[in-house]
């Protein structure tokens, strides 16, 4: 039988991280838990090693990122399988559970995602992800995944929601620091998926924190924009034979993503910076069309949420969201 290893990488958010570490340490089927610090200097230390030998400690003796944090982490892990956390987002109490469930079900899988709540600094809920159907588990076959991710029709999104095998991730040869903090997770998934089948979990498992202090916020629309591109080219060459007469190409793919982010920008009051990026593609009928097909498949998802009791959750957001 397979292992889980919860690796929750942390730097100077002690506040944050005690509520991660205890939904780790909550969890219904108990596994092992690292806690992998860069270095912080707020008494995150001392808290780990208050909880003895229920947490894994490793501490960067210098603030090296968090990609060289997050290898160093699974290279100590004594599971088969990695469910990572940042240090602000946080899991149900049988996430694992129900994980290993899905996994043990599908063992040739690589990659497995669940649902995500994204909730405020304060732990409101604010919206929910979407399932791609209404099935309690869907499959894909090594064959789709790249395809589908380049279309937007995979919801692989931040840490919180995935969990990897470890000898893929090895043989992937980790997470990459070019992409420090701006899918760095999402470059790891696409290496990853070479190497295996992918199955997504569709229970609200993961709680994702959406705040003022969000890593991703830290770049320009531009630098956010450029990231996309470059994983979506990375993508593109990864996508099986079987699909390439059925490609747009990848200056398509480009449009479409300047369109996306221009109209982030619009909705984020950043009227200079979203015209920049909106002027040379404006004429995109390729962009403008393929925006139009992702959208429009994302309120199609909305409607497997028809019977759900809960309160009707926003839109999923692409993948450049997360």
């Amino acid at each position: 039988m397979f292992k889980f290893t919860i690796v929750i990488t942390t730097y100077n958010r002690l506040s944050l991280l005690q509520r991660a570490v205890e939904s780790a340490l909550a969890q219904t089927l108990p596994c092992e838990v690292i806690v992998a610090d860069d270095g912080s200097s707020d008494g995150t230390e001392a808290y780990i090693r208050s909880l003895g030998d229920r947490v894994v400690y490793h501490r960067n003796p210098v603030n090296v990122g968090h990609c060289a944090t997050m290898n160093a982490a699974v290279k100590l892990a004594q599971g088969d399988w990695i469910k990572p956390i940042d240090d602000d987002d946080y899991l149900a109490p049988n996430c694992i559970e129900e994980l290993t469930k899905a996994i043990a079900r599908y063992p040739q899988a690589v990659l497995c995602s669940t649902q995500a709540i994204q909730v405020s600094a304060n732990g409101q809920e604010l919206s929910r992800t979407q399932p791609i159907s209404n099935a309690a588990v869907d499959y894909v076959p090594q064959s789709e995944i790249h395809y589908r991710m380049l279309l937007e029709q995979l919801p692989f999104g931040t840490p919180v929601q995935v969990a990897f095998r470890k000898d893929a991730f090895v043989k992937s040869g980790g997470w990459d620091s070019s992409f420090e903090v701006n899918y760095d997770d999402i470059d790891s998934w696409v290496k990853i998926a070479q190497y295996g089948n992918a199955i997504l979990v569709n229970q609200h498992l993961a709680y994702r924190t959406l705040w003022h202090q969000g890593n991703h916020l830290k770049f320009s629309l531009q630098q956010r924009l450029h990231k996309h591109i470059s994983i979506k080219e990375k993508i593109y060459k990864f996508v099986h034979p079987k699909y390439h007469d059925s490609l747009p190409s990848l200056q398509d793919i480009q449009d479409f993503l300047s369109l996306y982010w221009s109209l982030v920008g619009f909705k984020q009051g950043k009227f200079a910076q979203a015209f920049t990026l909106l002027l040379p593609v404006l004429f995109s009928w390729k962009g403008w069309q393929l925006l139009t097909q992702v959208i429009y498949a994302r309120r199609c998802e909305q409607t497997f949420q028809q019977d759900c009791p809960a309160p009707r959750p926003k839109q999923m957001p692409l993948l450049s969201e997360m």
